[in-house]
């Protein structure tokens, strides 16, 4: 169909597109935060049962989901996976990346602990922040320091698979 010069261009859907059927799988079971049965993720990713319970059991023997016995077995996301992945990525920065990032996030929480008088976004109450915050600003707050501290344990996690060491990762 051509396009007239005063007709808007036609549209075109830029979530429909060709992925294959364990692209769909992947992407439906990444976004699963229950265990789930083959046949409902199979409905989720418009694919055959068969071909998704194929695909889940090679995620399982891969680590990105769980498998969970029962009739049905059910998956779901191993959210360790993606940890791990996260901290392998952070480690393939240059260690002064690295530094840098983990200098910018102790400070963000450094500033935190000090407008809220706390050492743990959980130690403070949103509905009732402290002086002229309102709990909209603190809600979002508490939620951007929880995500740094994740975020330095990470670095940190980082850090040490680039240094070689193995010890236990220290916990924020």
């Amino acid at each position: 169909m051509s396009n007239s010069g005063d007709a808007p261009p036609p549209f075109e859907n830029p979530f429909d597109t060709a992925t294959s059927a364990e692209e769909r799988v992947y992407n439906t079971v990444i976004q699963t935060r229950e265990p789930t049965t083959a046949q409902t993720v199979a409905d989720d990713a418009d694919c055959d049962p068969k071909t998704a319970r194929k695909y889940l059991a090679w995620f399982a023997k891969l680590g990105v989901v769980t498998e969970h016995d029962g009739e049905p077995p059910t998956y779901e996301r191993n959210d360790r996976y993606f940890e791990w992945r996260r901290i392998n990525e952070l480690a393939s920065k240059p260690a002064a990346e690295l530094q840098s990032q983990v200098q910018s996030l102790t400070e963000q929480i450094e500033t935190y602990e000090q407008r809220y008088d706390a050492d743990n976004p959980t130690e403070v109450d949103t509905l009732t922040p402290p002086g002229d915050i309102s709990t909209e600003t603190a809600f979002a707050e508490l939620t951007d320091w929880q995500t740094a501290r994740s975020e330095l344990r990470r670095h940190e996690q980082a850090r040490q698979l680039q240094a070689g060491d193995s010890s236990p990762p220290v916990r924020q």
